[in-house]
């Protein structure tokens, strides 16, 4: 069993499933292909964050090995090659969906009461006046568009509901029962951008999604709208979304992830006075990480002992 990187402080919860099954336990800092390859030779498990599982990587690892992602996406994990090669995947879909609902709709929040701008503008030594950054929606007057509606969309829902704004989403798997449920009315992908002044992104990265949001779905946003994304940096084409803000049609956007990751120091979004931007943070809180750990290490052990894993993806 190994972990191939990892940003934690430790690795109390992966050690002690480990020493409990009495299997060999290594942890490596692996960057590269190179180091991956080296970090999961011979391993039944991988516990993999950032690391290229390549398919060179995976066919590194013992027969019927088990690469188990730390967190939801597993885009840096070949999942067709893993198929190929019978390697099993798996991710930890659950253990920050509340904390990443709290950072969007954080991020909606100052968004739409333009926060940062304001306070850009008191550091700088000015004194605007409340219209000077008009128009400011009240949230009754604001809808919110949600791409997914999975558990994050759906916690995000909840908590934007008491604020009063109108809720919609298209997500092709929703079951509409459930969105009806959360007060959430489905849409089609135009009418999700023609009718959202604040589009919240919360899909996969996938064939069908990513760069959804380009020029031509942004144009068709009304004026002066908000982007948030909290999930996938591939579903943003950053030059667009540039373009967007310096014509005025996106009034601000509130970015956590990024394509690619992390952004170069001198890249435009940085410095842009309409941006928002937090450093792939959202999924961050004490318990969120702890939660990530143990539940990653419980799937660990699943798969040592031979037992059906709980949230297999291939």
């Amino acid at each position: 069993m190994v972990i191939t990187d990892h940003s934690f402080a430790g690795e109390d919860f992966e050690r002690a499933a480990a020493k409990d099954l009495d299997a060999d336990f290594a942890v490596f800092h692996a960057t590269t292909e190179a180091e991956a390859i080296e970090a999961v030779r011979g391993a039944d498990v991988a516990l993999v964050n950032f690391a290229p599982m390549t398919a060179a990587a995976l066919g590194a690892m013992n027969p019927n090995g088990v690469v188990v992602r730390y967190g939801i996406g597993f885009d840096n994990v070949d999942l067709d090659a893993a198929t190929r090669l019978g390697v099993r995947v798996c991710n930890v879909p659950d253990y920050g969906a509340d904390t990443v609902a709290d950072h969007a709709v954080t991020l909606t929040l100052m968004l739409v009461r333009k926060v940062a701008q304001f306070d850009r503008a008191l550091a700088a030594g000015g004194w605007p006046s409340a219209t000077e950054l008009a128009p400011i929606r009240s949230t009754s007057e604001t809808t919110v568009g949600l791409l997914g509606t999975g558990r994050i969309a759906l916690a995000v829902a909840k908590r934007l509901r008491p604020f009063g704004f109108d809720l919609i989403a298209h997500d092709p798997y929703a079951d509409p029962d459930v969105a009806a449920a959360h007060g959430i009315d489905l849409v089609d992908l135009d009418e999700l951008f023609r009718r959202s002044h604040v589009l919240s992104l919360h899909a996969p990265a996938t064939a069908d999604t990513r760069g959804i949001v380009n020029a031509d779905n942004l144009a068709k946003m009304p004026f002066g709208s908000f982007l948030v994304n909290t999930s996938r940096g591939a579903l943003v084409e950053q030059d667009a979304v540039l373009d967007a803000l310096d014509s005025g049609a996106l009034a601000g956007v509130g970015l956590d992830v990024f394509h690619p990751e992390p952004l170069t120091p001198d890249h435009r979004l940085r410095a842009h006075p309409h941006a928002v931007l937090t450093p792939h943070a959202a999924f961050y809180s004490e318990q969120s990480l702890r939660d990530l750990q143990r539940l990653a290490a419980e799937e660990a052990a699943r798969a040592i002992r031979g037992e059906p894993l709980r949230c297999p993806v291939n």
